[in-house]
């Protein structure tokens, strides 16, 4: 039995960053997971697209992804610092372009929300596209240039985040959690597949897709998330065809969503599926088939280029496709799930976010539009002690 102040469920970047922000606060920290820093970053491609992935009806959740896009500069710094070795942070902007009449009608009202929202975002011709990435397909029809939207290397942070907790005297526990242990309407900690316990004053479930499958954890606290598959490729820029795209170039094509997102070191992510198909990681023909199509028709010289990886991983999806962050129903337990496709971009302001929960009991301002109470057919159990 080993006891800490925090015992995360889950080592992803979510529950990397809540256990290193946790530890910065003084907290003795403990994270359980089989491998620390796999999880759905492996897949991601890293876009920090606030801007360029507002979607209707995701006002709120707009607000917190611009306050974590605020902070990742500042972010970036420290946890590079903390670790040792960078995050492939780049602040090169987002193209988003049309390809016929459909998908510039759609553009069209997207820059009309986002000007509504407030944001800024730039309309261009299909010339002033082109004139920005060469690459592109002589068909496109207009774009939106967002400044704002960078990128990040997904599993370099989960590296370096890996790198930061160990430094900051976070517990690496590499076991699988099988189950909660509850005592007397409290979460205490967790028991081990395979023998063993480990104790905590304070429980976070921050373990992705798996968070709603966690054995012990009350039907009516149980978090609602479910697998969101996404398939994604990686092709390899050889030094002659560079530079090949300058900035993430995004496109609805025939109603299908596809990302081009370019690394300093010559790696071209490409991206990606969304399939409601439960538990599933299969690669599939059609999958690479779709996103190869698209990509060729966004830019043409892509079919010419190495591929070298094909994945697919799990998004955690909520009910509202927006994270569920701090005190559940039951005393004890917090949660920091449910990110679905902005789990990357939601990095800085989480770890914040359930930081200050975790020191003082109290959920910030900006994280009470989601907190899980909202999904929870429980009510909350009065505490005697902070949360």
């Amino acid at each position: 039995m080993r006891s800490s102040d925090v015992l995360v469920v889950g080592g992803g970047i979510i529950g990397l960053v809540t256990a290193w922000r946790a530890a910065r606060r003084g907290l003795r920290a403990a994270v359980v997971d089989p491998e620390p820093g796999g999880g759905a970053a492996r897949v991601a491609a890293g876009m920090l697209a606030a801007v360029t992935e507002l979607h209707y009806g995701e006002e709120t959740l707009l607000g917190l992804n611009l306050a974590s896009a605020a902070r990742y500069p500042a972010f970036v710094a420290e946890l590079e610092e903390a670790a040792g070795h960078g995050v492939g942070y780049r602040a090169c902007g987002t193209l988003a372009v049309a390809l016929d009449a459909d998908d510039r009608a759609h553009l069209r009202e997207l820059h009309a929300l986002q000007t509504r929202c407030g944001l800024t975002s730039a309309w261009l011709s299909g010339r002033e596209c082109r004139r920005l990435e060469p690459m592109l397909a002589p068909g496109v029809r207009g774009g939106l240039r967002v400044d704002g939207d960078h990128q990040v290397d997904p599993r370099r942070l989960a590296a370096a985040l890996v790198v930061a907790c160990e430094r900051s005297g976070v517990v690496l526990h590499r076991a699988r959690a099988e189950r909660l242990v509850v005592v007397r309407d409290r979460a205490t900690g967790v028991l081990l597949e395979g023998g063993g316990e480990l104790t905590a004053d304070q429980v976070v479930l921050a373990a992705g897709s798996l968070s709603g499958r966690l054995a012990g954890v009350p039907e009516e606290v149980l978090p609602p998330v479910r697998p969101v598959k996404g398939q994604v490729l990686r092709l390899r820029v050889p030094p002659a065809y560079a530079p090949f795209l300058s900035r993430t170039v995004r496109a609805v094509v025939r109603g299908s969503h596809v990302y081009l997102v370019p690394r300093a070191d010559g790696e071209l992510v490409v991206g990606a599926t969304s399939e409601e198909l439960g538990w599933d990681t299969t690669v599939t023909a059609g999958g690479v088939y779709e996103l190869l199509r698209d990509a060729h028709e966004l830019v043409p010289g892509l079919t010419e280029l190495p591929l070298t990886e094909t994945l697919a991983g799990l998004r955690p999806g909520s009910p509202d496709n927006a994270p569920m962050l701090g005190p559940s129903a039951l005393p004890g337990l917090h949660l920091a799930t449910g990110h679905y496709r902005n789990g990357v971009l939601l990095t800085p302001v989480t770890g914040d976010v359930m930081a200050e929960v975790l020191t003082t009991g109290v959920l910030p301002d900006e994280a009470r539009p989601f907190s899980p109470l909202r999904f929870s057919s429980a009510p909350p159990v009065r505490q005697e002690q902070p949360v």
